[in-house]
């Protein structure tokens, strides 16, 4: 798993923007976000896959295939992806081929850079600010999970900031004053 915090610098999102600044997997969990890299074939990962369902309850999933040639007005919607949001729903992704990024905000609002690559799970939680974005392979197939509909509707910042579900992750990871 590689996470660090973002640079913050203004070349193309799709670059790493590594400041050199790590970041393990307990700080990730302390923001309820869950790291785990599914090993062996696919077929071993996807029992993995399906037990996971099991224990959470996941009913629906759907795979995404995205790039410039599969994605329509790409350019924008990889930009669209890149915004800024949250949702009221966990956001749980395997990555089946290719690679991106998911950015999540810290304790301290800032962006930690998550890179995703074939055999990682990861679950994001409701109510987090994130943001996805590919790397630049420009090419990604993941798995999305959900415990009912898909529902994976965007809510910008700052109209996210009062919502329910952000006030409730904010109340599960603490004090802004630790990280």
């Amino acid at each position: 798993m590689r996470a660090y915090l973002y640079d913050n610098s203004d070349a193309d999102q799709r670059e790493l923007h590594d400041s050199g600044i790590p970041v393990s997997i307990e700080e990730l969990n302390a923001i309820n976000v869950q790291y785990q890299r599914l090993e062996g074939s696919l077929e071993e990962q996807m029992k993995v896959v399906e037990q996971l369902c099991v224990e959470r309850s996941y009913k629906n999933r759907d795979e995404i295939h995205i790039s410039p040639t599969l994605l329509p007005n790409y350019e924008e919607k990889i930009k669209i992806f890149f915004t800024e949001h949250i949702h009221e729903d966990e956001e749980i992704r395997f990555i089946i081929e290719g690679s991106g990024f998911f950015d999540v905000r810290d304790r301290l609002d800032r962006w930690v850079r998550i890179l995703v690559e074939v055999g990682d799970l990861l679950i994001v939680p409701a109510g987090i600010y994130h943001r996805f974005t590919l790397d630049t392979s420009n090419y990604i197939r993941a798995m999305r999970l959900f415990k009912e509909d898909p529902k994976w509707t965007p809510i910008n910042r700052p109209l996210a900031d009062d919502n329910k579900y952000r006030v409730e992750h904010l109340k599960t990871i603490g004090p802004l004053s630790f990280c």
